[in-house]
C-alpha cells in the first residue's frame, strides 16, 4: 500500500472502532521491523520520530527508510514527527515529506500557542501534511521535550476554539496520562475524549500509553481515541534486548553485531504485535 497521510489512517480507525498504533522508532532497523510486523498482522501503523531521533539519525535517512518499508507493505504506513516545539525541525520534516507533524506549543502561553499553531497549519497544509496540536502540557519528559509539572491546562471549550481557529487536524489533549514509565496509578479522564468528540469532529490522540491496562486502552478507544502513541515500550524493548544479548556475548566472548540487530528486530516486532492486538487494529488493513 502506498505511503499514506496520517489523517486518512486515523479517520478510518474512527469509522471502525479501533486506534492506530503510533510507535516511536529510533533508527532504520526499528522502522523496517515495525512495518514488516504490522504488515504481517494486517495493522496500519504510524512511525513516529522524536526531534532527537531526527537530529541523530538524519531526516533524509529516516524518510527514505520509511518510504522503502511502506512500498513493500500492504498496510497503510505514515511517518509522524512527535512532540516538536522547534519550528525549524517542523519545516525540515515538512520539506522532506513526513505525513504529519505534532507542533507542541504546550510551553507557550495560550495566545502564542494559538498564533504559532495557525502558522504551522498553514505551512504544513500547503505541502499536504497533517498537523497534530498540543497546547496543554501532557505530563512527563520525552526525549528532552515536556515537563513534569502542569503548566498549561484549558477547558474543552478552549481546546475546541483553538482547534477550529487554527485548522489543526488532530488534537492531543491532557487525558490523565503521562510520558515515560508510571510510578503510580494515573488518574485518567477518558470522558474528556467524548466531551471533545460530541462538540467537534476532530481525531483525538492519546499520549503516554505505555503502562496502561488493556481495559484502560479500550475505554479510551470506545470514547473516540483513534491514535495512540507508544514510545517507552519500544525503548525498553530495544535496550533490554540489546543488553541481554551483550551480556551473552561478554560471557562467551563471542561478538556478533548482526545477531545483535536480529535481537533488536525481534523485540521491536513484539511491541507492534502486542499493541495492535490491544488497539484492535490487527487485521483491519485487510478488511476494507
Amino acid at each position: 500500500m502506498p505511503y499514506v497521510n496520517t489523517l486518512d489512517l486515523v479517520r478510518e480507525a474512527e469509522k471502525h472502532g479501533y486506534a492506530v498504533p503510533a510507535i516511536n522508532i529510533v533508527d532504520p532497523l526499528t522502522i523496517t521491523a515495525i512495518v514488516a510486523q504490522a504488515d504481517e498482522i494486517g495493522s496500519p501503523v504510524i512511525l513516529q520520530t522524536s526531534v532527537k531521533t531526527v537530529k541523530s539519525a538524519g531526516a533524509e535517512i529516516l524518510y527514505t527508510a520509511a518510504r522503502e518499508a511502506a512500498d513493500r507493505a500492504r498496510v497503510g504506513v505514515a511517518l509522524h514527527l512527535d512532540h516538536c516545539p522547534d519550528r525549524s525541525v517542523i519545516t525540515l520534516c515538512i520539506e522532506k515529506g513526513w505525513s504529519s507533524v505534532l507542533f507542541d506549543a504546550s510551553d507557550r502561553d495560550l495566545e502564542t500557542a494559538r498564533r504559532e499553531t495557525a502558522e504551522v497549519v498553514e505551512e504544513a497544509h500547503a505541502a499536504g501534511v497533517t498537523v497534530e496540536s498540543e497546547i496543554e502540557n501532557i505530563l512527563g519528559v520525552e526525549d528532552g521535550v515536556g515537563s513534569d509539572s502542569a503548566t498549561h491546562a484549558y477547558t474543552v471549550e478552549q481546546l475546541i476554539e483553538v482547534a477550529r481557529e487554527t485548522g489543526t487536524d488532530m488534537l492531543a489533549p491532557a487525558l490523565g496520562t503521562a510520558h515515560g514509565q508510571y510510578t503510580s496509578d494515573p488518574v485518567l479522564v477518558p470522558g474528556r475524549v467524548k466531551e471533545i468528540k460530541d462538540q467537534f469532529d476532530i481525531p483525538v490522540v492519546l499520549h503516554g500509553g505505555t503502562g496502561l491496562t488493556d481495559e484502560q486502552f479500550h475505554e479510551f478507544i470506545d470514547m473516540g481515541v483513534s491514535k495512540i502513541n507508544i514510545s517507552t515500550a519500544l525503548k525498553h524493548a530495544y535496550m533490554k534486548s540489546a543488553l541481554s544479548y551483550l551480556k551473552e556475548c561478554e560471557a562467551s566472548d563471542k561478538w556478533e553485531p548482526v545477531k545483535l540487530f536480529a535481537e533488536i528486530e525481534a523485540a521491536s516486532k513484539s511491541v507492534i504485535r502486542e499493541f495492535a492486538e490491544i488497539f484492535r487494529s490487527a487485521g483491519q488493513a485487510g478488511s476494507r
